[in-house]
């Protein structure tokens, strides 16, 4: 598993990031807080505080190259 963090402030950047982690047949776990909730679930991440970076967890080892380069413009360094 890999965590990164990353900021969705904007509700066109929630849809865009919902569309880009369902193209990968992986788990995706937002963390905020006490709170962990499913990526994919548009729903889920307006539940979340957007105002600030969220953890993402990636449970995927094999194709994390990739998916770290497509969720690039989401990330916070």
């Amino acid at each position: 598993m890999k965590t990164i963090k990353i900021s969705l402030n904007s509700i066109d950047k929630v849809k865009s990031f919902v569309n880009d982690v369902t193209k990968f047949d992986t788990d995706f776990d937002l963390v905020s807080g006490r709170y962990v909730i499913d990526a994919k679930s548009i729903m889920g991440i307006f539940s979340l505080d957007l105002s600030k970076p969220i953890d993402l967890n990636i449970h995927n080892e094999a194709t994390l190259d990739n998916i770290i380069e497509v969720l690039k413009p989401y990330t916070v360094e």
